[in-house]
């Protein structure tokens, strides 16, 4: 049964034997596609929260949000080389058969986006619509060097005000346009309280996954799987100042597929938040766009 907060908690096994977790909005909603989102690689499922509820009341749709393993309630995994987007496009798989979801659109900021293009090899039929948030083909390595730059191998407790700073200094720069609830809520989806105050919800072994990066040297692209994805309707957002999705990548993500909407946010890097700039409206409506036969076929005598 959903909560008061609007979604209900589901648990499940990965292939490998470990606890999963995903928040499911309008359980109840049916006669359109679902929505899967997947968060970038320390988010969780909570950075969908504001974006689920719209897409579940206003555009009537059941969104699936996940967390990864060792992300959010889902637990952590002993071997870090499970850690990886082949696995947790693996455990998505395990999830949605949990739950019988043979096809939906896809939402990915960061990492889910990567891990969208594994499900595109792994399971092409799954795939109905794709939402790219500042994430294409080619990834910047200063991009995900900055992120490792922030990233803290060993955090100690901070309070909340503490925790809301840090994420200012680190990213102020790049997000002008966000409002003091904006942080707030940044750093409510990124935290989780102990008895000792708040601290990363995220296995801070991830950290170690990026230990071999070396921003010098270019990253291999995912031209060939993106170029799989064309028959899939899709639209890319991109935040104005991003680090990791460039806007000579958007351009060429453009002109090899000439029918992908994009959408750029103002005073937003890496990644823009989902619930602001109207992109829950225009999420909502790209769906229903791509969607329009199906909707047709359903609302036949309407």
């Amino acid at each position: 049964m959903p909560t008061e907060q609007g979604f209900s908690d589901f648990f499940y096994t990965a292939p490998d034997g470990l606890s999963l977790h995903a928040r499911i909005y309008g359980e109840a909603n049916s006669g359109h596609w679902p929505v899967v989102c997947l968060p970038g690689l320390t988010r969780n499922c909570r950075d969908f929260h504001e974006l689920a509820l719209y897409l579940s009341t206003q555009a009537k749709r059941k969104v699936v949000a996940f967390d990864y393993r060792g992300r959010g309630q889902s637990a952590y995994d002993a071997d870090i080389g499970h850690y990886n987007i082949g696995t947790e496009a693996g455990d998505i798989l395990a999830g949605l058969a949990a739950l019988d979801i043979g096809e939906a659109a896809f939402i990915g900021t960061s990492r889910g986006g990567l891990i969208v293009h594994v499900l595109g090899a792994m399971r092409p039929a799954v795939l109905k619509a794709i939402v790219l948030n500042d994430i294409g083909p080619v990834i910047e390595p200063q991009g995900l060097a900055h992120i490792r730059s922030y990233l803290d191998p060993s955090p100690k407790p901070k309070p909340h005000a503490e925790v809301i700073r840090a994420q200012h200094s680190a990213h102020g720069a790049d997000f002008s346009a966000l409002t003091d609830a904006d942080w707030e809520r940044m750093a409510s989806a990124l935290y989780r309280e102990t008895e000792r105050g708040f601290l990363p919800d995220f296995d801070p072994k991830l950290v170690e996954t990026l230990a071999g990066l070396d921003p010098s040297r270019p990253l291999p692209d995912l031209w060939p799987q993106f170029d799989a994805l064309a028959a899939i309707p899709m639209l890319v957002i991109r935040g104005a100042n991003s680090k990791l999705l460039s806007a000579e990548t958007l351009e060429q993500m453009r002109t090899r597929r000439t029918d992908i909407e994009t959408i750029t946010v103002d005073g937003q890097g890496h990644a823009p938040f989902l619930e602001t700039a109207g992109l829950p409206g225009s999420i909502a409506g790209f769906l229903d766009r791509v969607e329009l036969p199906r909707g047709w076929k359903y609302n036949s005598t309407g």
